[in-house]
């Protein structure tokens, strides 16, 4: 069985269901910059500069869903303790370790976590090797940010079953790390206080801030305002800009995620305290626009597996 502490290793993609996948898939080649990396039928997998295989997958649906959230198993043998794991600690499973059809490979197990989320865990997927820098392209996915009804009861699962750990806890939110060996992002995953369980936002790691802001005025070349940023955020110390894109899916530009290891002590809501008036480190933005605080609660999990 796993010897490692480590049970999950990174956070890979994201799988969307969309009304017009067509109209996604040119938005997200387009004006984001990812690139297609494979199709599979009706289905397009749209790539970063990175070396996973892909960072978002778009499949038909009439209404927009969040299909799942897949996540970077450490070892084979990883996949069978989280199995194990998830169980325990009041998730269930919805597809045993098994191995992928879809492109990208590997092997595969899929859960529900006890408040309705859906992820994947993968190992042995394909990856890419032509991963030199490019300019204003998204690299990789910074984090998913999760709503939750109960963030006091959500987190126990993430930490005791799948082996994160608590980075900060502000007034509004849970900040999940998902550890390394050495030091990784202050958080993979984010837990927003909440009156549902829907998606809140996915963020996207740009090489710098100057691709940040670019990115920003490309959007809004595009039509696409940007709901809240250019700022800095507390927690996590990185840069951002804010959107929702098509199908209402909330979308974050983001760079210079802090790197943390096991001696970060986790704040607390009193330790993240803005000045009145401020909303992030800069204090240039105002708060989030209503439109984005909206669109924040209105794509939750597919009921049953998509993939």
């Amino acid at each position: 069985m796993q010897t490692s502490p480590f049970l999950v290793s990174a956070l890979r993609s994201v799988d969307f269901g969309v009304p017009d996948v067509a109209a996604a898939e040119a938005f997200f080649t387009g004006t984001w910059n990812l690139a297609v990396a494979d199709r599979a039928g009706d289905t397009v997998y749209l790539r970063g500069t990175g070396a996973d295989h892909h960072l978002l997958a778009l499949r038909p649906s009439a209404t927009p869903t969040l299909n799942s959230v897949t996540l970077r198993a450490a070892s084979a043998e990883a996949l069978d303790l989280i199995a194990a794991k998830v169980v325990e600690h009041g998730g269930s499973v919805l597809a045993s370790r098994a191995p992928v059809t879809e492109p990208g490979g590997g092997d595969a197990l899929t859960v529900r976590d006890p408040q309705g989320r859906i992820l994947r865990f993968v190992h042995g997927d394909k990856l890419h090797a032509d991963i030199a820098g490019h300019k204003d392209r998204p690299i990789r996915l910074a984090h998913t940010v999760l709503n939750s009804h109960n963030v006091a009861a959500g987190l126990p699962f993430y930490e005791k079953a799948l082996g994160m750990r608590l980075s900060d806890r502000t007034r509004i939110m849970a900040f999940i790390r998902i550890p390394q060996p050495l030091a990784g992002d202050h958080h993979g995953i984010a837990l927003a206080d909440a009156d549902n369980d829907c998606l809140n936002h996915v963020a996207f790691v740009m090489p710098d801030v100057e691709s940040v802001m670019r990115g920003g005025g490309r959007m809004k070349d595009a039509g696409y305002a940007i709901e809240w940023g250019p700022g800095r955020h507390g927690p996590g110390d990185n840069a951002f800009n804010y959107f929702v894109g098509p199908a209402g899916i909330v979308i974050e530009y983001t760079c210079d995620v802090e790197q943390v290891d096991e001696s970060y002590v986790a704040g607390t809501p009193d330790d993240w305290k803005w000045p009145t008036g401020r909303v992030d480190q800069w204090g240039i933005s105002g708060p989030p626009s209503a439109r984005l605080k909206e669109a924040q609660k209105q794509i939750s999990f597919a009921p049953g597996i998509q993939v």
